[in-house]
């Protein structure tokens, strides 16, 4: 720690204010957060393997030549063991989409569009990134080959397999074994930048959402599938296969900028194998920090993880038959079957700061004062429930738009959601998993984008839409929230929100 401050006193030339450690990786490298008396930061890093600090050092340098989204380094040590660079903050997309996770799987719409952000830029760092790349750089080993998949794979049967204590024959699963790690090196795959880490803890996030990655060390040369496979099959991360197949999309059209790449076919069927791969990698690193290390948090992983096996096998015919059928029978073994749990509130989800949108006795009763006519567009967006009738239009212009909503799933017909709104992340979860709310705000998207155009045009001052259905609670407060939020991005203009049944107010004011 010493050495790491006399490094940076001879970057910044004075000593820190302050230093805060940060949270231990998984790693052995130690990362502290030095911040100068202005209260600007950066990130020291103390390792203890001088040539994964090289292949890291080396790699940053490069990444930042070649302009890609990674940080910078400031300043290095001579013995490569200390090193500072810039700091990126503390939001991760781990972070960002911890509520999709809690929600088994259901992410909404701004969480999924950082999925898309960070996928789309994996081709960037995986190819871009490979360009006068020196591999003989990277730890520990150059390239992904036949003897490093040979090696997962055993790791996979004494970590993990024989841990079970399922009998099997040795010599076929050795067969196997061998046939899958020279399909997986076969030659003709693009050899990019293979991250081998590339997952939501290593991607940290700026202001607008935009992706940052760290922990690239020890990537090597090696098929962009591999890093595909691994964020996507993430057990914990619980994606549908949905989402998945629309992240898939995203990456593969997103590579294509890049490189040439095979057909959709080729592409889903090379990649199902390092799905495979990948899964049994996993669950070998879970067997030993579970079963070895006697650390609970690995051992709860592997469920999750045998899951996504489950679904491997229903949905794939792979040429390995002796595997695929050790594989399913641990997939049927009782104590990898899945287990419910509760979280801490009754209906089964876990209760979170304030929502912005929930008034407190300080901002007032949900109305709004009378706009007066003069000055550019203002749109009131209005919920409310039929029951009560229509919201009056306050500006005597006769009252715009009234979509009904009634005809979307409603979610206020199961007990998890009655006393929830439209605002909270389990009621956004299940209407945009549903998706005929989607359906219907598009259609309403269109409509509005065209009349506050042509009102702006034509120097009109107020335009209202009101959103119903039958408790003004769920459907008609998402409607609501999410045509004044997308107003008020694409055009910049002023937004009155107006939750009547809710009792809630917001103001978007002009950009």
């Amino acid at each position: 720690m010493d050495k790491l401050k006399e490094l940076y006193v001879q970057w910044a030339g004075s000593e820190p204010a302050a230093i805060q450690k940060l949270p231990a990786a998984g790693s052995n490298r130690a990362y502290y957060r030095m911040i100068a008396g202005d209260g600007s930061s950066v990130v020291g890093c103390v390792g203890t393997s001088r040539d994964e600090n090289h292949a890291f050092v080396y790699l940053c340098q490069h990444f930042t030549r070649r302009k890609l989204p990674v940080p910078h380094l400031l300043a290095v040590s001579d013995d490569e063991l200390r090193y500072l660079q810039t700091d990126l903050g503390n939001r991760s997309l781990f972070d960002a989409i911890r509520g999709g996770r809690e929600a088994g799987g259901r992410y909404t719409l701004k969480e999924q569009e950082l999925l898309r952000k960070a996928i789309r830029e994996l081709p960037n760092i995986q190819i871009r990134g490979a360009r006068e790349l020196d591999f003989s750089n990277c730890y520990p080993q150059p390239t992904f080959d036949t003897d490093s998949v040979l090696f997962d794979l055993n790791y996979f049967k004494y970590c993990f397999l024989k841990a079970t204590e399922i009998d099997f024959h040795e010599l076929k699963l050795e067969a196997d074994f061998r046939l899958l790690a020279k399909d997986l090196t076969a030659a003709g795959d693009t050899q990019g930048f293979l991250y081998r880490d590339f997952q939501a803890r290593n991607i940290m996030l700026d202001g607008e959402g935009n992706p940052y990655f760290i922990d690239f060390q020890g990537g090597r040369r090696g098929p962009y599938y591999y890093d595909l496979a691994s964020f996507l099959w993430q057990a914990s991360a619980k994606y549908s296969n949905k989402l998945r197949r629309e992240l898939i999309f995203e990456y593969y059209h997103a590579l294509k900028q890049f490189t040439e790449v095979p057909t959709p076919h080729r592409f889903v069927e090379r990649l199902s194998l390092f799905v495979l791969f990948r899964t049994l990698q996993v669950l070998g690193a879970y067997g030993f920090r579970g079963y070895f290390e006697r650390k609970q948090h690995f051992i709860e992983s592997i469920p999750p993880a045998i899951q996504n096996l489950r679904e491997m096998i229903r949905q794939g015919a792979y040429p390995y038959p002796y595997l695929m059928k050790l594989l399913k029978q641990i997939t049927e073994l009782p104590q990898f079957q899945l287990v419910e749990t509760t979280a801490s509130r009754a209906d089964g989800y876990k209760t979170t700061d304030r929502n912005p949108y929930t008034p407190h006795p300080q901002d007032g009763p949900a109305t709004f004062s009378k706009y007066d006519g003069k000055g550019p567009l203002v749109v009131r967006v209005f919920s409310f429930s039929y029951r009560k009738g229509i919201p009056e239009d306050e500006s005597g212009n006769g009252g715009g738009y009234v979509f009904d909503c009634r005809s979307t799933h409603n979610p206020g017909r199961y007990e998890p959601y009655k006393h929830l709104t439209g605002l909270d992340d389990p009621v956004i979860r299940f209407l945009e998993d549903d998706g005929e709310i989607l359906t219907f705000l598009d259609s309403v998207y269109k409509l509005a984008d065209a009349h506050v155009r042509r009102y702006m045009q034509r120097g009109f001052t107020s335009l209202m839409f009101s959103f119903g259905c039958t408790g003004g609670q769920h459907r008609s407060v998402y409607s609501a929230q999410h045509l004044a939020e997308h107003l008020h991005q694409k055009f910049g203009i002023e937004v009155h929100i107006c939750h009547r049944e809710q009792n809630i107010t917001q103001v978007l004011r002009q950009n």
